[in-house]
Parts: C-alpha cells; structure tokens; sequence
C-alpha cells in the first residue's frame, strides 16, 4: 500500500500584508488539491516497485540442472570477465538455515562499470560493483544485490526448480498483495532472441544436439511436448527509491536480468555435453579451479590498472598535462577510493568475531538492499 503523507500549513498574512480576503478564500481549496495530489503521486512513483517472474523451462530434470547449474555459472562467469571486470568470487561455503537446512552461502563481488550504458554512468563513480550474495538450498535459492554506492537500489531474487513445464500458479508461495503486482514472463530458450554480440552458432538451440543424450534440437513448442522438462521460476524484486529515475532503472535492470537469464539458460543446455556425466564433487571442484582461474584474471588486469595510475601520478606535476591524462588521474583515483573502501571492509570484517551470514527479510516493507 501507498503511503501518503499531508502536511497542513497555515499562513497568516501580518498587517504589513496587503492580501484580499476573497483571493485567499477561493486561491486555497484549488491549491490545496494540487498540493494533495502532487503527493499522491509522488508517493505513488517512490514506494511501487516493478515484480516479476520469470519462468525458464530446460529439457532436463531438476536433479540434472543442478549440476549443470554450477558448471554453467563457473564458465560463464569466467567467459564474461576481461579487462578487469567480470566475477570476482569472495567466499563460498557450506551454510545451515533453521527452515531450509544446509545449503550453500556465496558472496561475490561483479565488477560491471564498462557494461553500463552511458546514461547510467554519468550518475555514478567511473570504477563500481554489486555484491552478490546468494543462499542456495537447492531446488531453492534466495539472492540478493547490493551496492554500497546506490543504497536505494535494490535486488532481491527468490528462485524455485520443479519438474513441470512453468505450469505451477504459485510455487513460491507469493502472497495476494504480491500477486496483484506480479508479472509473469516466460523465457523461451529456443525462439527468445539473443544479443547478437552473444550470439555463437554452436550455442544455437534450433541446430545442437546432444552427443551423450540425444535431446534437441529444440522445435517450436516444445515445451508442451517434451518428455523430460523442468522449470525455473525466479521471482524477482527490483527497486529504485529515486524520483525521477526509478523507472527507467528499473527497466533497465529488469531486461539486463532477462538476457542473463536467457543466455545462461541456453548455455546450461548446449554445454550439456561438458557437465553431463559430472558427480557433485566433480562440478565442485570444476567450480573452485574456475572461481581462481576468473579472480587471478581480475586482479591482474587491475594491479595492471594500478601500474598505469602510479605512473600517471608522477607525471601530475606537469603543467601541460592534456585533458585526457586529467581524466585517466580522476579515473586511477576514484578507483583508489572503491579499493580502499573495499579494504577497510574487509580489514574491519576479518578482526572481528567471525558471523554467519545474514539473511535480510525477503521483501522488508522499505524495499532496501541489505
């Protein structure tokens, strides 16, 4: 529900004041109704927030897409970082929640400033990352993003895997108010086009076949008609508390978070043949070899971005430095401050008393990343 604030303001015009008695009569009511409607909708624009759910069917089991889940993951995540941006893994560990049991807890750190379009970056630091922190109790999951730079900016993402082709109403138990803003988007793996910069032919659903199942290619409709199915019903909360901006934010995020969910979901089947066959251990330690291989990438690439900055500051003091040297020394410093800020944290974190995660209640009444 909205919540609508009224404040009433009375004025009294001193004797100075030459005001006409009959202006201030009929001038108020019609200001006063601008006044309360302003606030309608302002609070309308600031308090709503944009939900959905997405449901991505994959011919294959649920038992199955747990491995290839984290297979698909950890070479994605290493596909997707150059340049010292991409997937930097902080920890992954074993987790027990009282509710769901063990589980898996896995905090990231996705490093994206290059990715952004340029409207969103003229708001922002040049050098910037979300956390990603995940609870996996599969076949459910809970994940959030943060970002300690936008506070108001929040992700929360309640995922669910059955054995169905997306046919379940209500599997993640989303209660009526929710419902009655809830959209639900189906992802077809098959005919949903994808960005041509990632498109790659052998990754193409309409042609791959698997060698060691037999499934696909994949042929229009079917999902209604394959035997072996499964779906992913991901609901997912994104709220922008800006005015002004909050739509078009949360526009953006929620298509950024469809062509993710897309493209790994492709890549989950047509590199079936890679995972298929793998022990959970097996993809376990795929996983760990991946998640060291993608962070040595990173921090290269930035200790090499750290090199170029030291050198520019001891050209500084040049009195006929270009504007583009300027800006490259504004960029190595604005990078310096995030590295710092990521230090402290980490330095503060380790010297206390060591803490399970915490999880934040799934969509808190004010909508904010934790």
């Amino acid at each position: 529900m909205n919540n609508v604030y009224v404040v009433w303001v009375k004025v009294e015009p001193s004797s100075a004041d030459c005001v006409d008695a009959s202006a201030i009569s009929s001038d108020l009511p019609y200001s006063a109704e601008i006044f309360l409607l302003f606030i309608i909708v302002c609070s309308t624009f600031i308090y709503s927030r944009m939900l959905k759910e997405y449901r991505i069917c994959m011919p294959m089991t649920v038992e199955e897409y747990h491995i290839g889940q984290l297979y698909m993951i950890a070479r994605h995540s290493s596909e997707q970082s150059d340049g010292g941006e991409g997937v930097e893994v902080i920890e992954n560990k074993a987790y027990t929640d009282p509710v769901y049991g063990l589980g898996q807890f896995t905090e990231k750190r996705i490093h994206l400033s290059g990715k952004l379009p340029a409207w969103i970056r003229s708001y922002i630091p040049r050098f910037i990352y979300l956390t990603e922190k995940a609870w996996n109790y599969y076949p459910y999951t809970e994940t959030e993003y943060t970002c300690s730079f936008i506070p108001r900016f929040a992700i929360k993402i309640r995922t669910r895997y059955e054995n169905n082709n997306g046919s379940s109403e209500n599997c993640l138990d989303v209660k009526e108010e929710e419902l009655r803003q809830r959209v639900v988007d189906y992802v077809d793996i098959l005919t949903d086009p994808v960005d041509e910069k990632y498109y790659k032919k052998e990754e193409d659903l309409s042609t791959f076949e698997s060698r060691k199942t037999g499934r696909g290619p994949l042929k229009e409709g079917w999902r209604e008609c394959s035997n072996i199915i499964m779906c992913s019903y991901k609901l997912v909360d994104v709220s922008f508390q800006v005015f002004g901006l909050q739509t078009k934010i949360e526009d953006f995020a929620h298509k950024a978070i469809r062509n993710i969910l897309l493209l790994g979901h492709r890549q989950a089947f047509a590199w079936i043949d890679d995972w298929y066959g793998m022990t959970f251990q097996d993809v376990r330690d795929y996983e760990n070899g991946m998640q060291k291989e993608t962070n040595e990438k990173i921090r290269s690439a930035q200790q090499s971005t750290d090199v170029d900055c030291t050198a520019g500051e001891i050209e500084e003091g040049d009195d006929n430095q270009s504007d583009g040297e300027t800006e490259d020394l504004d960029r190595c410093a604005e990078k310096k401050t995030l590295k710092e800020k990521g230090s402290t944290s980490s330095i503060s974190t380790s010297s206390s008393t060591p803490m399970a995660p915490q999880k934040t209640s799934y969509l808190s009444s004010w909508f904010k990343w934790s």
